[in-house]
């Protein structure tokens, strides 16, 4: 199970900016916890959704328990694939 779940939702109106949104639950751990997924999940979004997201779209990250031990390399795969995935 990947460290986060990827939401993908189009706006349908004319604009064509790739919104991100980013959450992280009191589930996870403490304050320091969760600003750490955080960070790692805008880098991921600098990265990978200014590239490879639907134009026009809304892209929310929302973290789950074990993304933060998870090597940057690993969610960097898994969010390619899971933003493949949304492209079908």
């Amino acid at each position: 199970m990947p460290g986060f779940v990827l939401l993908v939702r189009d706006r349908g109106d004319d604009n064509l900016a790739i919104r991100l949104g980013i959450t992280v639950t009191k589930k996870i751990g403490n304050a320091v916890v969760r600003n750490r997924m955080k960070r790692r999940f805008r880098a991921l979004a600098r990265e990978i959704i200014s590239k490879s997201g639907q134009p026009g779209a809304d892209h929310v990250l929302i973290g789950r328990a074990g993304g933060v031990e998870r090597p940057f390399d690993q969610l960097r795969a898994e969010l390619g694939k899971a933003l493949a995935k949304t492209r079908r």
